[in-house]
């Protein structure tokens, strides 16, 4: 393999090895945010149940008053 070849295949594979690193990163914080997300979620679910209850708690002392 000549000089000129081996220097150009030793280029290219130093990019993909950047270009693998760069994917890494993005991949990190591309979890970091799916996990954020699905954080929030869990709490806006939670925030909802809690809700409902308490609608539904109403609901029931409204019916119990209009029965009276």
């Amino acid at each position: 393999m000549s000089e000129e070849r081996f220097d150009t295949l030793n280029d290219k594979v130093d990019d993909l090895i950047d270009i693998c690193a760069e994917m890494k990163r993005e991949n990190q914080l591309l979890k970091a945010s799916a996990n954020s997300w699905q954080s929030e979620r869990k709490q806006l679910m939670d925030k909802n149940k809690q809700a409902k209850t308490k609608l539904e708690s109403i609901l029931v002392r409204l019916k119990a008053m209009g029965q009276s």
